[in-house]
C-alpha cells in the first residue's frame, strides 16, 4: 500500500521579512501512514488549511519538507486529489463532464471513461450525470466533488472542509458516503475540519493543533471500529478527549452580574 505523507519540520511564513509577516505553521512534524483516515482539527485560522495546502503542493514551506512515499513534495501531481469545502463544479458543465475534467487534461479520459461511468453509480448520481450543478442540491454536487477527485485514482485525497455547507443530517449522511469510498479505494485521506464529533466518527487519527502558528498539540489514536456509535461512552470519551486539548470541554464559570 502506498500513500504515507511524512511532514518534516513544517513551517510557513507569509510575506517573510515585511511588517504584516505572518507565521502559519511552526515546526509541525509527523507521519501519516498509508491508507489510514486523518483528520486536522484546531482553531479557526490556526493553520490547517495551510498544512493541507503544502501536502497538495500548492503551498511550499518556508522550511521543512513533504514527502510522499519517501518523493519530495514540490508541486501539486495526479497521486493527490482535493475537495474543497464548496464543490467549485464548473456550473457550465454536466455533473458527467464535471467528474470526468481532470481526465480530459490529462489526455487520459479514452482509456479512463469506464471509470467515470463507475464513480457516478458510486456516490449515488445514476440518472443525474446529464444534470448542471443547479438543478442539483448541495449535497448532491459535494458527492459530485468527491468522485471528480477520486476518479483519477490518487494515492492520497484531501479534504478541506468538504462537508461544512451542508446541513446536518446530509453532513451524516455524506460521512457514511467518504467512509464507504475510503474503504472500497485503499487511499489515505487527510481532512480539515472543526467538527469534533466528525473527526471522531471518520478518524484513525486525529491530529489536534494549536492556535496560530499553529503546531501539533497532540495525536488521539481513534481505536474503534465501524461503523462507530456516535452516542457510545467510548465515542464520547474521545469527544471529551479532544475538547479538553482544545480548551471547549464546558468548563462552567459563574457569570459575574451588575444591578
Amino acid at each position: 500500500m502506498s500513500g504515507e505523507i511524512k511532514l518534516s519540520n513544517i513551517t510557513k511564513i507569509f510575506n517573510q521579512g515585511a511588517v504584516e509577516e505572518v507565521t502559519a505553521l511552526n515546526g509541525v512534524d509527523f507521519t501519516i501512514p498509508a491508507g489510514s483516515f486523518v483528520s486536522l482539527i484546531g482553531p479557526s485560522g490556526c493553520g490547517k488549511t495551510t498544512l493541507l495546502r503544502c501536502i497538495a503542493g500548492l503551498e511550499t514551506p518556508t522550511s521543512g519538507e513533504v514527502s510522499v512515499d519517501g518523493a519530495k513534495i514540490t508541486k501539486p501531481g495526479s497521486d493527490r486529489g482535493f475537495a474543497f469545502q464548496q464543490a467549485n463544479l464548473f456550473p457550465w458543465l454536466t455533473i458527467r463532464e464535471n467528474i470526468a475534467f481532470g481526465l480530459r487534461a490529462r489526455r487520459i479520459y479514452k482509456e479512463r471513461k469506464a471509470d467515470v461511468e463507475q464513480f457516478i453509480k458510486l456516490v449515488g448520481l445514476k440518472g443525474f450525470e446529464k444534470s448542471y450543478p443547479h438543478q442539483l442540491s448541495g449535497g448532491m454536487n459535494q458527492r459530485a466533488s468527491l468522485a471528480r477527485a477520486l476518479v483519477g485514482h490518487p494515492k492520497i485525497l484531501l479534504l478541506d472542509e468538504p462537508l461544512g455547507a451542508l446541513d446536518a443530517f446530509t453532513r451524516m449522511n455524506m460521512q457514511d458516503e467518504i467512509l464507504r469510498l475510503w474503504k472500497e479505494h485503499n487511499t489515505t485521506m487527510v481532512m480539515v475540519t472543526h467538527d469534533v464529533d466528525e473527526a471522531v466518527y471518520l478518524s484513525d487519527y486525529v491530529v489536534v493543533m494549536s492556535p496560530r502558528p499553529a503546531k501539533v498539540e497532540k495525536i488521539i489514536k481513534v481505536d474503534l471500529s465501524h461503523p462507530r456509535a456516535r452516542g457510545q461512552d467510548v465515542f464520547l470519551n474521545y469527544r471529551t478527549q479532544i475538547l479538553e486539548i482544545l480548551d471547549y470541554a464546558g468548563k462552567v464559570q459563574e457569570a459575574e452580574y451588575a444591578i
